[in-house]
């Protein structure tokens, strides 16, 4: 009877060590705003996380993720996290700046040479240095997921060194940076809206556009293009943002249980989205278009080329930060 009591007794304090492990998890709604759709590579992080937070909260933190904008834009958004009013956001680095500047580093172009420098800065020190910045600014970074790398296609020659963009009609996004980027290269850098290149290309009223190659595939530029250079011109992170206001009022646990699941929501969308850039350069390569790299000397020579950029806009940008990552930058290359 003694040890019937005693294992009884050893059960009973188990299952209450065991029980209060979602004790501190309330059930939560985590509404949480994204400018693309639901098929990007954004919807498999959404998927993994939300299945991360099921286990480590017993199902009681929900992600409810609104598509295509459909909460508003990503800048309108982000002030809604700092207005305490939205949960979460995944948005590109560049529509920030306003509200960070420190963010528009990012935009210096030939930045990173390839994605895994990308991801050592980012998820190292330098990528704590900018998160600081942003929850000054009233929101936390959980975690920095994967845009892509920018690539140029054109149809006038392929670009293996800096002096063939002279003259070239090149499509950019209204940022100065791009803007300036470009110029300096020797190109006609000409802001357009998005839906407009398709055209502008087929008309020959431009030469070139850039994009990550899954862009490049789905838009059927490889229709009206003849070469692709893998340039890595420019490389935009994904932020996953969370209104501090909100994040604040959460239990250590959910907040533990947020961070690290962004993190693997993180690893499970670079994943898929590196996968689908590989697919779509061969889509494009099998298209008859001729696809070529800039070698270590010319990556080093367009660098060097473009220091004048990071000069002018350097103060902006805030002088710590770029000296930051380009010292950063020097020793992951070592």
């Amino acid at each position: 009877m003694r040890k019937l009591l005693l294992t009884t007794a050893a059960l009973a304090l188990a299952c209450s060590s065991a029980a209060p492990a979602f004790a501190e998890f309330k059930s939560r709604n985590i509404r949480v705003s994204n400018g693309i759709n639901a098929d990007h590579p954004v919807g498999n992080g959404i998927k993994a996380m939300q299945t991360c937070l099921d286990e480590k909260s017993g199902g009681k933190m929900k992600l409810t993720a609104f598509w295509g904008g459909a909460l508003g834009g990503d800048l309108q958004a982000t002030q809604a996290l700092r207005s305490g009013v939205q949960e979460a956001v995944v948005t590109s680095s560049s529509p920030l700046v306003g509200i960070v500047p420190a963010l528009g580093v990012f935009d210096l172009p030939f930045l990173f040479g390839n994605a895994q420098e990308a991801y050592k800065v980012l998820d190292g020190k330098f990528g704590d240095m900018i998160n600081q910045k942003l929850d000054a600014a009233g929101v936390i970074n959980l975690a920095y997921w994967e845009n892509g790398f920018r690539n140029l296609s054109n149809s006038v020659r392929p670009v293996t060194k800096w002096e063939d963009f002279s003259g070239m009609k090149v499509r950019v996004m209204q940022n100065n940076i791009f803007l300036d980027t470009f110029q300096n290269l020797g190109a006609n850098a000409t802001p357009m809206a998005f839906g407009e290149v398709f055209s502008a290309l087929e008309t020959k009223a431009i030469d070139a556009q850039e994009n990550p190659y899954v862009t490049i595939d789905t838009s059927k530029f490889f229709e009206v293009q003849k070469y692709v250079t893998e340039t890595n011109h420019a490389y935009t992170p994904f932020l996953f943002l969370f209104s501090k206001a909100i994040f604040n009022t959460y239990a250590p646990d959910e907040q533990a249980a947020l961070r690290a699941c962004a993190v693997v929501g993180r690893d499970v969308e670079r994943q898929v989205i590196g996968d689908l850039n590989k697919k779509s350069l061969e889509k494009i390569k099998a298209a008859g278009l001729q696809v070529n790299t800039l070698s270590e000397d010319e990556q080093k020579r367009i660098r060097e080329k473009s220091a004048v950029v990071y000069e002018k806009h350097k103060a902006t940008i805030g002088a710590d930060v770029v000296d930051a990552i380009v010292a950063e930058l020097k020793e992951v290359r070592k």
